[in-house]
C-alpha cells in the first residue's frame, strides 16, 4: 500500500505539473487582439489593402480615362476642354485594349508565384515582402506617366507591378508557419488575407471622389505613396520569428512556440517530391477549386464597375460607392469564415475535412446561386445591388476551405505549393478577365448572360470534384520520412 500510495502521489504530482504547463500556454490566457501575432495579421491586412488598391483602381479610373467602356461604343477621342484634359487626360483606347490592360497585371503575378513560393523558404521574408511592396508602389506612381506614352507602356508597367505583387501575396502566407498556432490558423489567415477584399472596397469607395475632385492621376499617386510608406514601416516593425521579436510577451512567445513544436518549417527544404505531388488527387482538386475561385473572384472584382455602368448608368462617384459595397461584405464574410472554421475545429464540431468541404462549398455555391438571381430576378435597382453584393461577397467563405487546405495536407511544402496553387488560380483569373473583355467586345446582345453562366459552370464542376476527392490530413509524400525526390 505504501508503494502504491507513493506511485499514485507521484503520478498526481506529474499530472499537476503537466496541467500547470498547459495553463501557462493555454490560448484562453494568452491575449488575442492585443497580441503581436494579431498585430502582424493586421499589418498584412494593410499590405493587402494597398496591393489590391493599386491593382483594382484602374478598373474604375478607366471610366474617366476613356470616353466609353461599353461594347461597340464609339471611338474614344479626347474632346475635353484644355483645363479639364490636363486634370483628367482622356485616351483613345478600345474595349479590347482596356481588357488587356486590366488583365495584364495577372501575367506578372502569375510568373512570380512558383519562384516566390520556393524562395520564401530560403531567403528573408522580411526583405522579400518589404522590397516587393516598395517596388509595386513605385510602379503605381509611374503609371500616369506611362499612360502619356501609350497603352503598351501601361501594359508593361502593370506586368512588372504584378511581378512584385505576386511575390508579396505568396511569401506573406509562409509567415504563419512560425507565427500561427494550429487552432488559430483559420482566423489569422482569414484576417490577413481579408485585406485583399477590403482593398477594393476602399479604393472603389474613394476613387470616384478623387477622380472628380483631383483628377484620376491622383488615384495612382495616393495609393503609390501609401505603399511606399507602409513598406518602410514593414522593415522597421516586422520580425520573422517570435523568438527574435523584442516586444512580444514571454507568455505569448511560449504559447506560439509550444503549439508549433511538431510543425516542420519549410525553410529546411532543398528538394521537393514533384512526382508525388503530381500524383496527389487532393492537391489537384485544391488547385482546380483555386482556378474556379480566382475566376469568379477576379471577374466579379474587376468588372463590377463596368457592369454597374452598363446596367444602372450612374456617374463615376456613385459607381464607386456601389462597387465598394460587395467588397465590404466580402471582407466581413472572410473574417467570419476564418473564425467559424477555427471554432468548429476547436470544439470538434466537425472533422477537419468536413470543415474544409463546408466552407469551400459555401464559397463556390453561393456566388453561383446569387449570380443566377442577378441574371433573372434583378428587375429593379435595389434587387440588382443586393444580388450583386451577395454574388461577390459570399465567395469569401472559401477562406475557411481551399485557401488554407494546402497547409493541412503538406505543411512542409506550404510555400512552394501555395505558389503552385496560386499559379493555377491566377491562370483562372487571367483567363476570366481576358475572356470577359472579348465577350463584351464581340457580343452586343447578351454578353453578361454568357459571362455569368460560364462562371457558374466552372464553379459547379470544380466543387463536385472537391467534394469527392478532398482530404485534410498530411499526405504520405509530405511527411518527413519521405525520401523519394525528383
Amino acid at each position: 500500500m505504501g508503494i502504491e500510495n507513493k506511485l499514485f502521489s507521484k503520478k498526481k504530482n506529474n499530472h499537476n505539473t503537466i496541467m500547470q504547463v498547459d495553463n501557462q500556454v493555454s490560448p484562453g490566457k494568452v491575449p488575442y487582439f492585443c497580441s503581436v501575432r494579431y498585430g502582424i495579421a493586421v499589418f498584412l491586412l494593410l499590405c493587402n489593402v494597398i496591393i489590391m488598391s493599386q491593382r483594382v483602381c484602374l478598373s474604375l479610373t478607366m471610366i474617366a480615362m476613356v470616353n466609353s467602356t461599353e461594347p461597340h461604343g464609339l471611338s474614344n477621342t479626347s474632346t475635353k476642354e484644355l483645363q479639364d484634359n490636363i486634370k483628367n487626360p482622356v485616351y483613345n483606347w478600345s474595349t479590347e485594349i482596356q481588357g488587356i490592360m486590366l488583365s495584364s497585371i495577372f501575367y506578372g503575378v502569375l510568373i512570380s508565384q512558383i519562384p516566390a513560393g520556393y524562395l520564401s523558404g530560403i531567403y528573408s521574408l522580411k526583405k522579400m515582402i518589404g522590397f516587393a511592396l516598395l517596388l509595386s508602389s513605385l510602379f503605381t506612381l509611374l503609371l500616369p506617366l506611362a499612360a502619356e506614352f501609350g497603352e503598351i507602356l501601361v501594359i508593361i508597367c502593370r506586368v512588372i507591378k504584378g511581378l512584385f505583387q505576386g511575390i508579396t501575396l505568396t511569401t506573406q502566407q509562409v509567415i504563419w508557419i512560425k507565427w500561427a498556432p494550429p487552432l488559430e490558423l483559420g482566423r489569422l489567415t482569414a484576417l490577413s488575407l481579408s485585406g485583399l477584399l477590403l482593398g477594393p472596397c476602399i479604393v472603389l469607395l474613394i476613387t470616384g471622389f478623387i477622380c472628380d475632385s483631383l483628377g484620376w492621376p491622383m488615384v495612382f499617386y495616393i495609393f503609390g505613396a501609401c505603399g511606399c510608406a507602409l513598406s518602410v514601416l514593414w522593415f522597421i516593425l516586422f520580425y520573422e520569428d517570435p523568438k527574435d521579436h523584442p516586444f512580444i510577451s514571454n507568455r505569448e512567445k511560449e504559447y506560439i512556440t509550444s503549439a508549433l513544436t511538431q510543425q516542420v518549417s519549410s525553410s529546411t527544404l532543398i528538394k521537393v517530391p514533384i512526382k508525388a505531388m503530381l500524383k496527389s488527387t487532393p492537391l489537384w482538386v485544391i488547385s482546380l477549386c483555386n482556378f474556379a475561385f480566382f475566376w469568379s473572384n477576379t471577374f466579379l472584382s474587376i468588372y463590377i464597375p463596368i457592369y454597374i455602368d452598363y446596367k444602372l448608368h450612374v456617374d463615376v462617384e456613385e459607381n464607386g460607392l456601389l462597387s465598394s459595397l460587395p467588397h465590404l461584405f466580402a471582407w466581413i464574410f472572410a473574417v467570419l469564415a476564418g473564425y467559424m472554421a477555427d471554432i468548429f475545429q476547436t470544439r470538434n464540431t466537425f472533422s477537419l475535412v468536413t470543415i474544409r468541404k463546408l466552407f469551400t462549398s459555401l464559397g463556390l455555391l453561393l456566388p453561383s446561386l446569387f449570380s443566377l438571381c442577378l441574371l433573372y430576378l434583378s428587375s429593379s435597382y435595389y434587387a440588382t445591388i443586393i444580388f450583386l453584393i451577395l454574388a461577390n461577397s459570399t465567395g469569401s467563405f472559401a477562406m475557411g476551405g481551399i485557401i488554407i487546405n494546402v497547409l493541412d495536407i503538406a505543411p512542409r511544402y506550404y510555400g512552394f505549393l501555395r505558389g503552385i496553387t496560386n499559379v493555377i488560380g491566377l491562370t483562372g483569373g487571367l483567363i476570366a478577365s481576358t475572356v470577359t473583355g472579348i465577350i463584351l467586345s464581340e457580343d452586343a446582345e447578351s454578353p453578361w448572360l454568357k459571362i455569368f453562366l460560364l462562371m457558374i459552370a466552372n464553379n459547379m464542376i470544380s466543387l463536385i470534384f472537391y467534394l469527392i476527392f478532398a482530404k485534410a490530413e498530411v499526405q504520405e509524400w509530405a511527411k518527413e520520412r519521405q525520401n523519394t525526390y525528383l
